[in-house]
C-alpha cells in the first residue's frame, strides 16, 4: 500500500501529475483542486495517495489532504462511482462543501460535476448521510452553559419569584379576609399591620435586595 509521495514534481497533466521520488516517476490522478495546489514543475511536493489495484491496471490516486481522501474513499464505495468520477466530484465541490450537499440532501450541488446524473447524484446523497463525518451540518449545537455563577444567579432568581410568591399569597389567606371593611371589623393598627404585610409581599416581588431566605428551594 502507498499511502503517501514526496518528491520533485515532474510533470503536471490535465487529470494528474508524475512525482519523481529517488529517480522514480509515479503517475498519479487527482482533483483538479489539488492539482493548483502543486505549485510548479520541479518543486518539492507531498502528497497523500490512495492505490486501487484491478486485473487490468493499478491506480495511483493523489490528495492534497486527509479530508480530501476521506472523501474519495467514501464516494467510491457508493455503486457506479469509480476514482474518475470521485474525482470529478472533488474538482467540483471541496469536502466540506461535498459534506453539506450530502447532509442537505442538495442532489443538485452534487450534480454539477462532470460525468454525475441526477440518479447517481440521488445515490450518493443518500448512501454517504452521516458517513462523511464533518461536524455542525445535522442541527444547531446545544447551547453551551454559563457555568457555576449562571446557575446561583438562576437558582436565586427562581427563589427569590417563590418567595414573593409565598409571601403574597400568606397576606392573601391569613391577612386580607380579616381586613374586609378596616373602620367596620378591625382596630387601626391591626389594619395597619395587615397593610404593611401586603407592602412586605409587594416590596419582595420587586427588590433587588439579596436575603439569605432566597437561597431556599420551594
Amino acid at each position: 500500500m502507498i499511502a503517501r509521495l514526496s518528491g520533485i514534481l515532474a510533470e503536471l497533466t490535465a487529470d494528474g501529475a508524475v512525482i519523481d521520488v529517488a529517480g522514480v516517476g509515479y503517475q498519479i490522478h487527482a482533483s483538479a483542486r489539488t492539482l493548483d495546489a502543486l505549485g510548479p514543475i520541479g518543486g518539492e511536493v507531498l502528497i497523500l495517495t490512495e492505490l486501487q489495484v484491478r486485473e487490468d491496471a493499478w491506480t495511483l490516486f493523489g490528495f492534497g489532504s486527509a479530508a480530501e481522501r476521506d472523501s474519495f474513499r467514501a464516494l467510491t464505495s457508493v455503486q457506479g462511482v469509480g476514482g474518475k468520477v470521485a474525482l470529478a466530484i472533488l474538482s467540483a465541490l471541496a469536502p466540506d462543501e461535498l459534506a453539506r450537499a450530502v447532509a442537505q440532501d442538495d442532489k443538485a450541488m452534487i450534480g454539477r460535476a462532470n460525468g454525475v446524473g441526477p440518479k447517481l447524484a440521488a445515490r450518493i446523497a443518500n448512501e454517504l448521510q452521516g458517513k462523511l463525518g464533518v461536524t455542525g451540518l445535522g442541527g444547531a449545537a446545544p447551547t453551551p452553559r454559563a457555568g457555576a455563577a449562571a446557575d446561583a444567579l438562576a437558582g436565586v432568581l427562581y427563589t427569590r419569584y417563590h418567595v414573593s410568591m409565598f409571601a403574597l399569597a400568606a397576606v392573601i389567606v391569613f391577612a386580607l379576609p380579616n381586613t374586609w371593611l378596616f373602620t367596620e371589623r378591625l382596630s387601626l393598627p391591626r389594619a395597619a399591620l395587615a397593610m404593611s404585610a401586603l407592602g412586605l409581599a409587594v416590596l419582595l416581588m420587586w427588590t433587588q435586595t439579596v436575603n439569605p431566605f432566597l437561597y431556599f428551594q420551594f
